[in-house]
């Protein structure tokens, strides 16, 4: 369902339709209209649309950045994963392993035991 929520940013109101609730577009549009007026403040002579070009354009730098820097965690993921998945591979060789040699230990203990009884008797 979508709610219509009406927003003022810099003077200027606007209607949006959106599926996210009233109280989250209200802050986005306080952060944005801050970051305008941040901007038109530094004494730089902006105007809002050239102040919200900028602030798009740092959004968007934000954004990728931060796109680029979860295609890093993702891949640094995927390799801890397939190391758990090498090592659990490894494990369950060296415990059949394991299970052989106790089986020849056992095989070697039998034949021990035997040669001691032939020798005693």
């Amino acid at each position: 369902m979508l709610n219509e929520v009406k927003v003022i940013i810099c003077g200027k109101e606007y209607k949006l339709k959106t599926a996210e609730s009233p109280n989250y577009v209200y802050a986005l549009a306080r952060s944005l209209e801050a970051r305008i007026n941040e901007l038109m403040n530094a004494g730089s002579g902006s105007s809002p649309y050239t102040a919200a070009i900028m602030v798009a354009l740092s959004s968007l730098d934000d954004l990728n950045k931060a796109n680029q820097r979860l295609d890093n965690v993702r891949a640094q993921t995927k390799e801890y994963v397939d190391e758990a998945g090498k090592s659990r591979i490894e494990l369950d060789a060296s415990l059949k392993e394991i299970e052989v040699l106790k089986s020849k230990i056992t095989q070697l203990e039998n034949i021990i035991k035997l040669k001691k009884l032939g020798d005693s008797i």
